[in-house]
């Protein structure tokens, strides 16, 4: 089972670059960068993991920006957000930047990807229909993989339109990068098999419950939808620092789990990495 890493990079946070080298150095497999643009003051969005919402929601730093720096300094490791979020984003400036970064990592960049759960967030980016987000979602993924994969694209959808295009980069990575579909069980799962390469459960939000309990119905979802459950790999978000819990993970076919940093300088980042070490030596040997 591999192991990742996320952190919410602020101003006062250990810097993308020496986060991403020390990762590397100690045999974790990649990193990922969440994506809030802002936080409404006036909001009634509830936070999904209960109480107060932590303030790097609203200071945290670009995801692209923060992996591409830390893609100028590593090697191998692979470089995600964790998640992107689509409906708030222009779609052919996305592709762009998914291109981009996968060309300035040499084909290492994992393309997480969510519907954002701040209904006053998305609203500032004109998207009102918090409902339908995930429709605006899948048209978008689906006009980004024109664009990826085809020298004249073109996308006619409900909420996605554009005539004939040239646009470059193409990614590294054929067709494109994985695209990692956030959200819980069922409705993220079925829209990971439908149109994604992964899906990405969260463990630590209460009202998800035991992650783990869904996945040999996601796995028989898939192979109903005639896909191979290899093809859409299961990456954990929220996971405890847990010998036992991360080896019943393995057991069960997770591929990656990925480790929540807090936001802080490398006197608090690097013990607890080395803490993380142990335990991923505990889990695979």
């Amino acid at each position: 089972m591999k192991f990742g890493a996320a952190m919410f990079f602020t101003d006062y946070a250990m810097e993308a670059t020496d986060l991403a080298r020390a990762l590397e150095e100690r045999g974790f497999e990649s990193l990922w960068a969440p994506e809030h643009s802002h936080i409404p003051v006036s909001r009634q969005s509830g936070f999904p993991q209960g109480g107060e919402l932590p303030r790097k929601y609203a200071e945290c730093m670009d995801p692209f920006v923060s992996l591409a720096a830390a893609a100028a300094v590593t090697k191998t490791l692979l470089l995600g957000t964790g998640v992107a979020l689509v409906v708030q984003r222009d779609v052919i400036q996305t592709a762009k930047l998914v291109a981009s970064i996968d060309q300035v990592s040499k084909g290492r960049f994992l393309f997480g990807i969510g519907g954002g759960w701040n209904a006053e967030e998305m609203a500032d980016h004109g998207t009102t229909d918090f409902k339908g987000r995930w429709k605006l979602v899948r048209e978008r993924v689906e006009a980004m993989k024109a664009i990826w994969t085809q020298e004249i694209a073109e996308y006619h959808g409900d909420l996605v339109d554009f005539p004939p295009m040239r646009a470059w980069p193409k990614p590294v990575q054929t067709p494109y990068p994985p695209i990692i579909v956030g959200g819980a069980f069922p409705y993220g799962a079925r829209r990971a098999i439908a149109y994604g390469d992964g899906w990405v459960p969260h463990g630590s939000r209460p009202h998800y419950g035991d992650v783990s309990a869904f996945l040999p119905q996601f796995q028989q979802m898939a192979r109903d939808a005639g896909r191979d459950p290899a093809s859409v790999p299961v990456t954990m978000f929220g996971v405890p620092a847990d010998a036992d819990k991360l080896k019943h993970y393995r057991d069960i076919g997770v591929s990656r789990v990925v480790v929540s940093l807090e936001s802080a300088k490398d006197d608090v980042l690097l013990p607890a990495l080395d803490r993380w070490i142990a335990l991923m030596r505990q889990v695979n040997g």
